[in-house]
């Protein structure tokens, strides 16, 4: 067994197929939202949405966090980026997001500016030790799941003395954002729920908003077996009407999650006030930011960056599907001005992206 193969077999797929056609009621229609831009990518890899039955409607959530961080932060990034005496570290997506009037971290690096692409938060770390005259800055991004490697960066900068180390933290929280999109006009009947979030907080994490919206949801695997039998599984509770979290990912998703690295994240970070989001406005202890007593890693408190108003492609219709309202080939911008090599919005930069996910697999 190598994990992989065996949740790729066509026989399987056939005959969850089978099932799925068998348990779907042709007299209505089922509006599944897959939270996470993994399952986005997996389902138009292997054709998923085109091998369900015409009633089922797989549609695309907010669950790809370079997508979701808004305008303001990118300006907010560059900003730092542009600082005397810093080196600038992001992942490789971040670099390429488009700010206000087109800019980006890739533009403000062609005019001088020393940011460098990481591939994990330790590169980040290994470049403050080796620079110490320079202001070396952290652009942290992300739902749960890479929560826990930044406060492990927290606790090695305060090991090693990294006194030049900053944190830009932009972690943001999954089950407040489904609260959020069920408070919208988007109809849904029940959620993919994601899969390495799941692993960090616990399946049981999302019995208060499926219980307080009256959804049913299932925590999903990556692969297209564990896809399938999800959304089989998703259609059989529908049908039933029942509410609730059941979790398909049991190899690797826990009901109570991975309490050491919750405990972690909690020892060095806090919930914020408020948070924006791209496509959902600001909601309200929906992201995390560095605890007081480590304010001297926050480049925020540091730098005192300006409040700015971040400025969207009036044409790009990212925020739109984000919140599950539009579809990639719905925007007027998809694969004409808004290509991967020229994106005009997150959601065709991102490797998790809807409209890379479109672009990249087709309908």
């Amino acid at each position: 067994m190598d994990y992989i193969q065996e949740f790729r077999a066509p026989e399987v797929a056939k005959s969850l197929l089978q099932q799925i056609a068998k348990e779907v009621d042709p007299n209505r229609q089922y509006n599944l939202m897959e939270f996470c831009g993994g399952h986005t990518h997996a389902l138009h890899r292997y054709g998923i949405p085109n091998l369900l039955p015409k009633n089922v409607k797989m549609i695309h959530g907010p669950g790809c966090p370079v997508c979701v961080l808004p305008i303001k932060r990118v300006d907010q990034a560059i900003f730092l980026a542009s600082q005397k005496d810093v080196i600038f570290c992001s992942y490789a997506d971040m670099i390429r997001v488009p700010g206000s009037h087109q800019d980006s971290l890739i533009k403000a690096k062609a005019r001088g500016a020393d940011v460098r692409m990481i591939y994990s938060v330790e590169d980040a770390l290994k470049l403050a030790e080796e620079n110490p005259s320079k202001k070396v800055i952290f652009f942290a991004i992300g739902f749960e799941t890479t929560t826990p490697p930044t406060a492990v960066a927290i606790q090695l900068a305060i090991t090693k003395k990294l006194d030049n180390f900053l944190i830009f933290c932009n972690h943001v929280l999954t089950p407040i954002a489904m609260q959020a999109i069920l408070s919208e006009d988007v109809k849904i009947d029940g959620f993919l729920g994601p899969s390495h979030v799941s692993v960090i907080i616990g399946s049981n994490a999302y019995d208060k908003v499926t219980k307080e919206y009256q959804k049913p949801m299932v925590v999903a695997g990556f692969e297209p077996l564990d896809v399938l039998q999800s959304v089989l599984m998703l259609i059989k509770m529908i049908n039933a009407g029942k509410i609730g979290v059941e979790n398909q990912y049991t190899r690797a998703v826990v009901p109570n999650g991975n309490q050491l690295a919750q405990d972690l994240i909690t020892q060095y970070l806090t919930v914020r006030d408020t948070f924006e989001w791209r496509g959902l406005g600001y909601i309200p202890n929906s992201a995390l930011e560095i605890k007081d007593e480590y304010a001297k890693f926050d480049a925020e408190k540091y730098y005192q960056i300006p409040e700015v108003q971040g400025l969207e492609h009036k044409q790009c219709a990212c925020p739109d599907i984000l919140r599950g309202l539009k579809e990639p080939k719905d925007c007027k911008l998809f694969g004409v001005a808004c290509t991967p090599e020229q994106p005009m919005g997150a959601c065709m930069v991102s490797s998790e992206g809807a409209c890379a996910a479109h672009y990249q697999y087709g309908d």
